[in-house]
């Protein structure tokens, strides 16, 4: 298995099983050059196949970059999780209020039950290397300590002031210590050993790769509208993710399974709405999370900018020994502590310096010492709070790229894009002196295959016949036989009428291409082949069919019956004929005017689409309730159909199942404008041209093009 990933910032990854990993590694050295590899990232899959031996449960991922300089990096982050080994070394436990312990064995051995924020190691203050004119003495808690020759305090006598105001010194044997919480740091760095990655039970598609996987390459190396590509689409994972995080995507793929699995997965998701740094709203969240004032600057919704991210605090003792504020915070509560400490001492008859005020009152002190006591711990630790609320708001902080902050009261669906087929292709190959030559189509092989793909759709259409848009408008054959035709295969009988009335009559099948688009020439040379032999209709089968041949629905007295199979098709090995399924599907030519909407502009109007009504031979229009939705690309350029417009007619009721689909109040005035078979005004096209596209409620397409003048 492989798979390919590249991003416009300059990385390529590629998804491999063990058993090709060798030979993947030698071809990208190949191609980019051993100096660009920059890591080989193992990852956790779903499962692994059984041997005899270790069972493999793990697939790789080889990083490359087309210039290793100047390739983007995001560092990601993941929390330390209870039992992971990064935990291993904080093995003190904050009891209780400036009280720690060790951890004992039992802990050791299973933390599930200790708060993960609370536990801490205990690291050196000094470092290695003498300094003549620094103090090697601290006095804490009344004991002085000092440091041998050849070593220094990690900070200045000022510094170990503000660490021990913070209540960040601990004592251990003759020395004392840095104490360390996992919150000061509380994610660690993600690494080449990706975990817990696996996909599940449910599968879309054969070859699907974990979304995480994806998500991770993406969050590494891209930014916000940037540009991903994935020209082995499968089920369309990396264009689901990318739409998920405002980069923008291309994805490839030879099969129509897997680019109508893809559409419908990403045309049917929701997605979070992000707060943007470049808007209004993400300017007052950045303010909100810095404790800053929000600037007035303009904005303008650009997405490159980025999100506005959560960030966690990675607190170091050398930011705690430049904090200010710390000394200003002490001297602030001292004013009231003082007094309090000095008065419970006169009462109890003490000489209780600060850290040695016991945590509990006696119960046979006086009820007035009592209240003090409790007084002065409520101010204790609350200078304590504001103490570490100022640490981590003046410490450096780490963003998490994974964790944008998400406006709940807003929907997100996929923004426009396009799903084009490619008209039929040659293959060009290379023989044993690297000459390019082309294969020739009719080999015995090629043609075995083509002629096994023909016999499979026409044992389909035998049993499943070929659906209208409505149910009771099927054309059912009594018998399909071979034709010797040159692009008429078969031909079809069936019968026309009712019950008084019943004729049969001989439809001319034409097939197209298994992977490729049916042309307009193609239709008209297998209508006037079709005329020729004397048929009363063609019946034309293809996957896709371009622009063109949307116009073309007779010849002279030949019908012409586009019937669009259904990608299922393509599965024949798994399908299976019951004759119940919409295989061959005949969506007519859509009705449309061009309506002029004065200055410059138009307005396109549907009014239903024609329909071939096998009982009679006629082909009427129906309304535009048999239209599900129906697009406009307003600059059309013959190349790409692009969704400038969208109009959502629907059966039943399509407002309540939007407000179903997407747990949302909709605006009805905004839905209206939606909810209609006249488009909006738009201006003319400077291409000339503008394209339709209808699509009926069993998920058909016809695409029209219109030259505006």
């Amino acid at each position: 298995m492989a798979r390919n990933l590249l991003t416009d910032s300059g990385s390529i990854f590629v998804q491999i099983g063990d058993e090709n990993f060798h030979r993947a590694r030698a071809l990208m050295d190949e191609v980019f050059g051993s100096h660009q590899f920059i890591v080989l990232i193992t990852f956790q899959k779903t499962g692994g196949i059984e041997g005899n031996f270790l069972q493999n449960t793990v697939d790789y991922v080889l990083w490359y970059a087309k210039d290793k300089s100047k390739a983007k990096y995001r560092r990601l982050l993941l929390p330390r999780r209870l039992g992971h080994t990064s935990l291993d070394r904080y093995d003190q436990y904050q009891e209780a209020e400036f009280v720690i312990r060790p951890l004992n064995q039992e802990e050791k051995a299973d933390d599930s039950s200790l708060d993960t924020l609370k536990r801490c190691q205990l690291s050196p203050l000094f470092s290695e290397g003498g300094s003549e004119a620094a103090s090697r003495e601290f006095t804490y808690q009344g004991k002085v300590y000092s440091i041998r020759r050849g070593t220094h305090w990690k900070t200045d006598q000022g510094g170990l002031r503000k660490i021990l105001r913070a209540d960040r010194i601990q004592s251990t044997g003759n020395t004392i210590r840095y104490k360390r919480f996992v919150g000061d740091v509380p994610m660690i760095p993600l690494t080449d050993r990706w975990e817990s990655t696996q996909i599940g039970t449910e599968r879309l598609y054969v070859v699907q790769t974990a979304g995480e996987v994806i998500k991770r390459c993406l969050l590494m190396t891209t930014d916000g509208g940037d540009l991903v590509l994935d020209p082995t689409c499968g089920s369309g994972t990396t264009a689901y993710v990318a739409e998920q995080w405002g980069r923008r995507w291309i994805t490839i793929d030879t099969s129509r399974v897997a680019l109508a699995l893809a559409r419908a997965r990403i045309m049917g998701a929701r997605y979070s709405h992000y707060l943007l740094a470049d808007s209004r709203d993400g300017q007052l969240k950045e303010a909100e999370v810095t404790r800053t004032a929000p600037p007035e600057t303009p904005t303008r919704g650009d997405i490159r900018q980025g999100f506005v991210y959560e960030r966690v605090p990675h607190i170091t003792l050398k930011a705690i020994a430049n904090n200010a504020e710390i000394d200003v915070i002490w001297d602030k509560f001292q004013e009231t502590l003082e007094p309090l400490r000095e008065k419970l001492n006169s009462i109890v008859d003490k000489q209780w310096e600060e850290w040695e005020i016991p945590r509990e009152a006696d119960d046979n002190w006086p009820d007035e010492a009592k209240a003090l006591h409790t007084e002065w711990w409520e101010q204790r630790i609350s200078r304590q709070k504001e103490i570490d609320d100022s640490i981590a708001a003046k410490a450096d902080y780490e963003y998490l790229y994974d964790k944008p902050y998400e406006d709940r009261k807003k929907v997100r669906v996929a923004g426009p894009f396009t799903v084009e087929s490619l008209s039929p292709h040659r293959v060009l190959s290379v023989d044993e002196n690297d000459e390019l030559f082309e294969e020739v189509g009719e080999s015995e092989e090629g043609y075995g295959e083509e002629h096994d793909f023909v016999r499979m759709i026409l044992e389909n259409l035998k049993t499943a016949g070929v659906q209208q848009a409505h149910k009771e408008d099927k054309i059912n054959f009594s018998s399909i036989t071979p034709w010797p035709g040159e692009l008429v295969c078969a031909e079809g009988r069936y019968v026309e009428g009712n019950e008084d009335s019943v004729t049969e009559k001989r439809a001319a099948i034409f097939i197209g291409p298994e992977f490729g688009t049916v042309s307009r020439p193609d239709l008209v040379a297998a209508a006037r082949e079709a005329g020729d032999a004397d048929f009363d209709v063609l019946i034309a089968c293809g996957f896709n069919f371009d622009a063109h041949s949307s116009e073309f629905k007779k010849l002279g007295r030949i019908p012409v019956l586009k019937a669009r199979m259904n990608a299922d098709l393509h599965m024949a090995d798994d399908l299976k004929n019951t004759g119940k399924g919409n295989l061959f599907v005949i969506f007519g030519e859509p009705d449309i005017d061009i309506l002029d909407a004065g200055a410059g502009q138009i307005q396109v109007k549907i009014n239903g689409v024609d329909v071939f009504h096998p009982n009679t031979g006629e082909v009427r229009s129906d309304g535009a309730e048999g239209i599900a939705c129906w697009f406009i690309d307003t600059e059309y350029n013959e190349e790409s159909f692009f969704v400038r417009h969208a109009y959502f007619l629907g059966a039943n009721d399509p407002y309540k199942a939007l407000k179903t689909t997407l747990r949302a109040e909709i605006n009805e005035d905004a839905w209206s404008t939606l909810n209609s078979d006249i488009s909006r005004p738009f201006d003319k096209p400077g291409s000339g041209r503008i394209a339709v596209k209808v699509i009926n409620h069993l998920g058909d397409e016809v695409m029209k093009v219109f030259r505006v003048r």
